[in-house]
């Protein structure tokens, strides 16, 4: 049986959003105002029949497909979010599956550090593929479980907040999100993804 972790739907990419993905992606590139959908689950290997289903049946294009060990994730997109959601329904149907038997996101980590200095910037900078950290900046970091609502966290915070998206993490056991910006604007930022998140149905984790 296959068991679905991640199920999201982002209704339309904000531009820094759909850049980051771009920078990541092994695919076709998304750009902004795009809607996608990023699905995980396990085991992993599934992931290839699962993406061929929605792209024979479907108007999507792939962006990412990535298998880990335990853990296989995708992410298409389209201009329509019509086609979007009918790929999801046809994944959704192939797996036996409904979209409330996704997991519930777990937040694990929401932390705020102000004021970097210099050097913890340039740290953070070495493995970031978005906006560089300044230092003065206010750093917040998501860790999340499963992994996959990362892109949709990041997504919707910028949508809602004036932040710089320094980097997004959504493969593998767990998801992180890095933002940095104006200390205000990073707490509304937080409150909103934390929101979104508390918002999304599913199964508890068993873990």
């Amino acid at each position: 049986m296959i068991n679905l972790r991640t199920y999201s739907i982002l209704d339309s990419l904000q531009p820094q959003m759909a850049s980051f993905i771009s920078t990541i992606s092994k695919g076709f590139l998304p750009v902004a105002d795009q809607a996608c959908c990023v699905i995980e689950i396990a085991p992993g290997i599934e992931i290839n029949r699962l993406l061929d289903v929605a792209l024979k049946k479907t108007n999507v294009l792939p962006g990412m497909q990535v298998v880990e060990r335990s853990y296989g994730m995708l992410e298409i997109h389209s201009d329509e979010q019509g086609d979007i959601r009918a790929a999801g329904e046809a994944i959704l149907e192939e797996i036996d599956q409904v979209e409330e038997n996704r997991m519930k996101p777990k937040v694990l980590t929401s932390q705020l550090i102000k004021n970097v200095t210099d050097h913890h910037a340039q740290m953070i900078n070495r493995t970031r593929h978005g906006h560089m950290l300044l230092k003065g900046d206010t750093l917040y970091v998501l860790e999340i479980e499963p992994a996959g609502y990362a892109f949709y966290a990041a997504n919707e915070a910028e949508k809602g907040a004036n932040i710089n998206l320094i980097e997004v993490r959504g493969i593998g056991a767990f998801g992180r999100v890095y933002l940095g910006g104006e200390e205000s604007d990073i707490i509304e930022a937080r409150n909103i993804i934390e929101t979104k998140l508390s918002e999304i149905s599913g199964k508890e984790s068993s873990q």
